[in-house]
Formats: structure tokens, C-alpha cells, sequence
């Protein structure tokens, strides 16, 4: 699974996860500050999935450490060629999935497919402690309620029978075992449900990873069709650097 360092350049540590550097808070007084948002008693707020998993915060690399990272994954430009709101529009979601963003990183499309599911979820998994810190925290800041940020690990998808969806980009090519990590994936997911998959083509281009650890196409499908895929679509002209299949479970 593909290294991800975690988190968004704030000053303070913010995160639900990790208070220990906020100075106590005065107690709310509605009278003093009418405006203030109050928890609506249905919709408790979000537990800390690290802590939920015995991940202590105070462990976790600090903010300042890799917000440069965050930057780079959200930087402007990207969007010219990743086209991640195209990508989005390219899986026709009705609105009532379940998205499992697997490597999920900074959010980038997890938060995209929030908002594309009015009455569905996005669980935003990835293998790094720090970056499930960052989702878990933008997804409380912003008020998305229907993201999880999960941690799962480098040997195991974090794919349940509840999945709709399984969306992977530019992350299979960092699976030390791909077989076994299909596998576990196909496995999990019910007949009907789809996994989309982007990685960077083969060949010399102004993005992507070095050529030695690229997958073909070829690759790609051969990999995904051993574990029980089958190849339903190609978006073979929206992306230039990527290949961007879609397979489904039979």
C-alpha cells in the first residue's frame, strides 16, 4: 500500500484524535454566543477511529511534519489531468452507494464522492495513522457526516459485503502481494457490486511513478480477472497518464 504521510497545515492540532495541544475551551454559554452550533442530540458526533482502534494520537508524526504533503496531494494544477470530478461523473453513482476509497489519502476524491452520495457513504481507508487523522478531522471541520476515515492494513483492503463500490488510484502498484490483496477484496464484495481502478500508464510522462514499478494494462487486468473480477469498462480516453478500468463481481 502506498506510503501516505497524514494531515492538513493547521497551527493548532484540531483533530478529535489529538486535543492535547488546544488550550481549554471556556464553557459554552448559548445566552453569550446565540450563534454557536449545538449537537443535534441525533447526530451524536463522530467517535475518533483511531482511538476506536487503539491508536494513540500522541504517536502519530505532528501536523507541521507533513502538511507540505497534503499540499501537494490537493495542489491546483492536478486537477488538469487527474480530472478528479470527471472520474467521479465516469462511475454514474445514483446517489444511495457505499464507496470504499481505498489509499484514500488527503481526501481528494473521497470528499468528491460525499458529496456525489446525498444518501450513501464514502469510507475514506488507508494504511496511514496520520492521514485517517487528517479525513477523520476535515470530514468534522467541513461537516460531512457520511465519510468514514478508516485505518485498515497494507494486507488487507478494509472491503466489507456492504460495498457498492471499491475505488483504487494509483495504489495497487504499492500492494507487496497484489494476488493475495485481490483476493481478500474480491472475496468480500457481493455479486453485482464494482471496483474502479486507476494507475498510470506505461511509457515517459510528466506524472506518475518511475517506470520500474509501473503495471501494464495487461498487468492490470490479468491481476483483477485471476481474482474473480470481470472487466465491465474502459474509460480509455478521459485520462491522459491513466488507465481507468472498471470490473465487477459477478
Amino acid at each position: 500500500m502506498k506510503r501516505m504521510l497524514s494531515v492538513a497545515g493547521y497551527t493548532l492540532v484540531l483533530c478529535a484524535c489529538n486535543t492535547s495541544a488546544l488550550p481549554p475551551a471556556p464553557p459554552a454559554s448559548p445566552s453569550h454566543n446565540p450563534g454557536a452550533a449545538q449537537h443535534d442530540p441525533a447526530n451524536p458526533p463522530i467517535d475518533c477511529p483511531l482511538h476506536a482502534q487503539g491508536i494513540k494520537p500522541d504517536h502519530l508524526r505532528p501536523f507541521a511534519e507533513v502538511s507540505k504533503y497534503i499540499e501537494f496531494l490537493e495542489r491546483p494544477d492536478r486537477a488538469l489531468w487527474q480530472k478528479p470530478d470527471a472520474v467521479v461523473d465516469a462511475l454514474a453513482l445514483v446517489g444511495s452507494e457505499t464507496v470504499v476509497d481505498v489509499g484514500a489519502g488527503s481526501g481528494y476524491f473521497s470528499f468528491r464522492f460525499a458529496k456525489a452520495l446525498p444518501s450513501g457513504k464514502v469510507v475514506a481507508a488507508d494504511t496511514e495513522a496520520e492521514m485517517v487523522r487528517h479525513l477523520h478531522h476535515r470530514a468534522l471541520t467541513a461537516g460531512v457526516k457520511n465519510l468514514e476515515a478508516k485505518l485498515i492494513t497494507p494486507s488487507d483492503p478494509g472491503v466489507t459485503n456492504l460495498t457498492d463500490w471499491v475505488f483504487i488510484c494509483d495504489v495497487l502498484h504499492h500492494v507487496e502481494d497484489r494476488p493475495a490483496w485481490l483476493d481478500k477484496l474480491s472475496q468480500a464484495l457481493k455479486p453485482g457490486a464494482r471496483m474502479a481502478l486507476i494507475e498510470f500508464k506505461e511509457g515517459k510522462l510528466p506524472q506518475g511513478p518511475p517506470e520500474s514499478v509501473k503495471l501494464t494494462r495487461a498487468e492490470l487486468i490479468r491481476l483483477v480477472s485471476q481474482a474473480g473480477l470481470v472487466l465491465e469498462a474502459e474509460h480509455a480516453e478521459l485520462l491522459p497518464y491513466q488507465v481507468f478500468l472498471v470490473f465487477k463481481k459477478p
